[in-house]
């Protein structure tokens, strides 16, 4: 791993260390509501501050971008940018439900270079360079060979911070159910993109996501082999939140099949 891999990795672990040993006593933690559905606590902040304090000591002048803290120093020339997400799943979490992550990208001159999620339930860490591939743990990830829509397995994510595009939303997953396919819904984004990489979804579609939910997975699932866009083919996933990836064939027909029930006022 390159040094930028391993101060990510190390990160990542902290936190999701951290996640785990306070999990012990969630009723301990102060809770508090950023908006609809939209939940914060202690040891999201924590995690972060952790996170953020690792970055620091070890690259001072490169900026962040992360869920809690908002964006922390200004780009410089060689255009680093650390993308974080302490606790994508928060919900879960504080319901003692095991399915949420650490995720933590980095970002040079506007290419994702890194991407890193953690899974410390299940100590799974799901890790990807640009060029070099994507591992979990010790093993090499490839997407599935799946081809079609008919008989994968798909993830997704329901807009519940904002119902702007529940309207939308609501019609591309009645299109997709209808194509024959199994659709999961487990609610941290970050990891069901990592599942993809891993062949363990074939696809996965979501409206209304922020950067720091979907950078680390989406490098993941390109050099795992897998294909990720915005919801209309394009490359602007991280500016408008809506994203598709999958494999070559599984995310074309996803887009195929989502494409017809996108409204005008969802952001091209």
């Amino acid at each position: 791993m390159s040094p930028l891999t391993t101060i990510a990795v190390r990160a990542a672990r902290a936190a999701g260390d951290f996640l785990l040993r306070t999990g012990e006593r969630l009723h301990e933690l102060r809770i508090e509501m950023k908006g609809p559905n939209d939940f914060v606590s202690d040891a999201d902040r924590e995690a972060e501050r952790r996170i953020v304090d690792i970055i620091r000591r070890a690259y001072p002048d490169h900026a962040i971008l992360g869920e809690e803290g908002g964006a922390q120093g200004e780009v410089a020339s060689h255009g680093a940018r650390w993308i974080i997400d302490p606790l994508d799943g928060t919900t879960n979490y504080l319901h003692g439900l095991p399915w949420y992550s650490v995720s933590i990208a980095l970002e040079i001159k506007d290419r994702l270079e890194i991407g890193v999620v953690y899974d410390p339930g299940r100590n799974e860490l799901f890790v990807a360079e640009r060029g070099k591939g994507a591992r979990l743990n010790d093993r090499r990830l490839r997407a599935s060979g799946q081809a079609k829509l008919a008989g994968a397995v798909i993830g997704t994510g329901f807009p519940f911070k904002s119902h702007q595009h529940l309207d939308a939303y609501t019609e591309t997953f009645k299109a997709v159910s209808r194509a024959g396919c199994a659709i999961r819904r487990a609610g941290s984004a970050a990891l069901d993109l990592a599942y993809v990489a891993a062949g363990r979804f074939d696809g996965f579609w979501e409206l209304g996501l922020q950067p720091w939910d979907m950078a680390a997975g989406m490098l993941l699932i390109r050099e795992a082999g897998g294909v990720v866009t915005d919801i209309r083919g394009g490359d602007r996933a991280m500016k408008t939140g809506n994203v598709v990836g999958g494999t070559l064939r599984v995310h074309q027909a996803l887009l195929d099949t989502i494409k017809p029930h996108l409204g005008a006022d969802l952001p091209a």
